[in-house]
């Protein structure tokens, strides 16, 4: 999913979340030949009756007001602050990226893709009333919740990103439909201070619906994959999912300037494949994958998102590949940076420990996945 109307999403120059790591990722795309392996299409902004699945009338009217004259924010719906400033077509641009998610998950419902990429979105702090996080409608939900209405009945939702993926498991948080699962930084030391292991989603039907994998800061490669295999492949062998939709935050890696884990690019493309197979073995291959946070806008982000795009299109980017010389000119002519050579942090393959060899209670690691396993695997029937 792409349209180059997306780059307006753009808080502005002093702002971390610079849109030029989607021009960046599109043009990378574009150097490998991955456009030529995919189709490339853009769907339409997502209308006011589609942004009402997850956002409240009133947000979406005070979302307007800003983007029509940003003086008008208002800072009670999270408009106009520090992480979220107001510019002018907020709405319409937001809306863009929101119909990018929505019309993926549609051709991916219809069986007119089996898998849909849109690296813009991921923006899954946005809360049905406001705005945070640098988000500012939930894409993420969005396109589960057009999911729901078309008629799927279970819609599993992972997050890798490194903040807590909020804003989703709060639109489900008592939709037993959806299941939830976030693996991010431990809220002790990263915004938005949730996703704790003991949130399970709402008592009754929602109950065991969220899933909070709480990562130790300083988490590597190892762990970061540990912890994934850990949790991830069996919740989804129980829930069986119809849609596998999952966001790809580049800002678990160790160059990421936001957040404290240590994870390469090497591990993002490893947790990439692994969704892949995951949404094939459990969903019937119908996988929706999204970008997300990622603050390393010339060195990460473009790399990872590629790396995703080669994988959604069965034409995967050998890791040890040489950059074209095109991309890296590119890259120098917008930022002024010199551009990665390669598409590896140099760690390819990267090996980990299985859960399944046994576990150390002792270890940071391993004491994050034993209290997610104790919090939520009970409440679906799982051994903990």
């Amino acid at each position: 999913m792409w349209d180059e109307a997306v780059t307006r999403y753009d808080f502005g120059s002093e702002h971390p979340m610079d849109p030029v790591r989607l021009a960046l990722t599109m043009s990378l795309v574009r150097a490998y030949g991955l456009d030529r392996a995919v189709d490339v299409v853009a769907a339409k902004p997502a209308g006011d009756s589609t942004l009402r699945l997850v956002h409240r009338e009133d947000y979406v009217a005070a979302v307007r007001a800003a983007s029509a004259d940003p003086r008008r924010a208002d800072q009670s719906y999270g408009l106009g602050t520090v992480d979220d400033p107001a510019f002018a077509g907020m709405h319409e641009v937001s809306a863009l990226i929101a119909g990018q998610s929505v019309g993926a998950a549609e051709a991916i419902w219809r069986g007119e893709a089996a898998h849909a990429v849109n690296f813009a979105g991921g923006l899954h702090h946005a809360m049905p009333g406001t705005a945070s996080g640098f988000c500012i409608y939930n894409d993420a939900s969005l396109a589960i919740a057009r999911l729901l209405e078309l008629g799927a009945e279970r819609v599993a939702y992972v997050d890798v990103d490194v903040h807590h993926g909020d804003g989703v498991q709060a639109a489900f948080w008592e939709d037993p439909r959806v299941l939830t699962v976030s693996l991010h930084e431990h809220p002790r030391t990263l915004f938005p201070q949730t996703g704790w292991p003991e949130e399970t989603g709402a008592a009754g039907a929602g109950e065991g619906g969220a899933v909070n994998v709480a990562l130790p800061a300083g988490t590597g490669d190892a762990g970061w994959l540990r912890a994934f295999h850990a949790v991830v492949p069996e919740l989804l062998a129980d829930f069986r999912p119809q849609v596998l939709v999952t966001q790809h935050g580049a800002d678990t890696h160790f160059e990421d300037p936001l957040a404290h884990l240590a994870v390469s690019l090497d591990a993002q493309r490893a947790v990439q494949e692994a969704c892949h197979e995951l949404a094939h073995e459990h969903a019937d291959g119908r996988w929706l994958a999204l970008g997300g946070g990622g603050y390393a806008v010339v060195d990460v982000v473009p790399r990872s998102w590629t790396h995703l795009v080669g994988i959604a299109a069965h034409a995967p980017v050998d890791p040890e590949s040489v950059i074209p010389a095109s991309w890296r000119d590119e890259v120098y002519a917008r930022t002024r940076q010199l551009g990665p050579a390669r598409m590896t942090d140099g760690r390819w393959p990267v090996g980990f420990r299985d859960w399944a060899e046994g576990y150390d209670p002792a270890d940071r690691l391993d004491q994050a996945v034993l209290a997610t396993r104790k919090a939520a695997f009970p409440l679906r029937g799982l051994l903990a």
